[in-house]
């Protein structure tokens, strides 16, 4: 058990019957009437996300959730099977619970998971990955770095829109939780 003042980013409360991360929260003291706890909650299954309002003081049960690096080896069909870097276990990850990650993540590629009771609540890739471009039409004659946009396939099958100047067999910065382009990689 914690109270309200025990709260910060990326906990992970047991309420409601479910598990909710903590995404944001905020200490509010009024002029008149008690102090309160502002959050925004993420449930970590169903990705759903609502404001709540906690008194100051409140208790609240926090759940133990594991996050380790892992390494992911292969898609055998139906699950996404990843390897702990420190015991060597495998662990198959359902496609629902991978979401949109699968879409940037390459053999061999590194992943933080998080699991609670032997159950992966999520999967988190690195901030930006490093990726090939297969396949885009050719780019026009007087298309300058800036501008527009055009849409481009990468290795994994994923598609983004990158500047009009990228041609097929260029490496590219993607950001992983939007799917934009950052940059080109030499």
């Amino acid at each position: 058990m914690a109270t309200t003042n025990d709260l910060k980013n990326g906990l992970v409360l047991n309420m409601d019957n479910g598990l909710w991360q903590v995404l944001e929260f905020q200490h509010v003291k009024p002029g008149k009437g008690p102090a309160f706890v502002r959050t925004k909650l993420k449930n970590v299954t169903s990705g759903k996300i609502i404001d709540k309002t906690f008194n100051a003081g409140t208790k609240v049960e926090t759940a133990t959730v594991d996050r380790s690096d892992f390494q992911y080896l292969y898609n055998d069909g139906t699950d996404y099977i990843f390897m702990d870097e420190k015991t060597y276990e495998q662990i198959p990850v359902t496609p629902e619970t991978m979401g949109d990650a699968a879409k940037y993540l390459l053999e061999n590629g590194r992943a933080l998971i998080a699991q609670h009771a032997g159950q992966v609540l999520y999967v988190e890739l690195p901030a930006s990955v490093v990726l090939e471009i297969t396949h885009t039409e050719p780019g026009l004659q007087g298309d300058r770095s800036t501008g527009g946009t055009k849409p481009a396939t990468l290795e994994t099958g994923a598609d983004i829109q990158v500047p009009l100047f990228l041609e097929a067999g260029t490496k590219v910065k993607v950001d992983t939780r939007d799917g934009s382009y950052l940059g080109r990689v030499n």
